[in-house]
């Protein structure tokens, strides 16, 4: 591949990389946010909705932002009790019509039909049902698309990869 698909490639997973160290710090916040609604729960029979709503905001942004990162590690689960018996290059073509089909198709899927969704809870600001719950359901909400954006991203440098590996398995032969 040229040097422009490398530097793409570098670009992406670098981006993904610092997203994903970031990132990881939300699960201590997340833990640390959970041991103080049980404490104030427990020792202190006090209760407070957005400290308990604010655990569903940390956990939907790791989950967020941490996919992209995952799929660059290698970290979502597949079926590969035949993929790793084939030939290099039929593993690269099997991986550039998985990302493009599948993880394209689905992301794409869930950009269109998130975003009248999403828009909705926009327009009006969404906040919590409860009234001292968190007023920003509508920056929830737009997590759902982002998430399929930032995998989209991801599944470019995944597929440039492949497309490399593809194209250098043939010319071995």
């Amino acid at each position: 591949m040229n040097d422009r698909g490398n530097a793409v490639i570098a670009a992406i997973d670098s981006w993904s990389e610092r997203i994903g160290r970031l990132i990881c710090w939300l699960a201590v916040a997340e833990v640390l946010v959970v041991v103080l609604i049980v404490l104030l729960r427990y020792l202190f029979h006090v209760g407070h909705i957005g400290l308990q709503e604010s655990v569903t905001y940390i956990n939907s942004a790791l989950f967020a932002f941490g996919a992209a990162y995952t799929l660059k590690a290698r970290g979502h689960v597949r079926v590969d009790f035949f993929y790793n018996r084939l030939a290099s290059q039929w593993q690269a073509l099997i991986d550039m019509v998985g990302t493009v089909l599948l993880l394209g198709g689905t992301c794409a899927f869930i950009i269109w039909a998130s975003w009248d969704y999403v828009a909705l809870s926009w327009q009006s600001l969404e906040g919590s049902a409860e009234t001292s719950g968190l007023p920003f359901v509508f920056l929830l909400k737009t997590l759902i698309p982002l998430l399929a954006g930032l995998l989209l991203v991801q599944g470019i440098a995944e597929f440039l990869r492949a497309l490399q590996k593809f194209r250098s398995a043939g010319e071995q032969r």
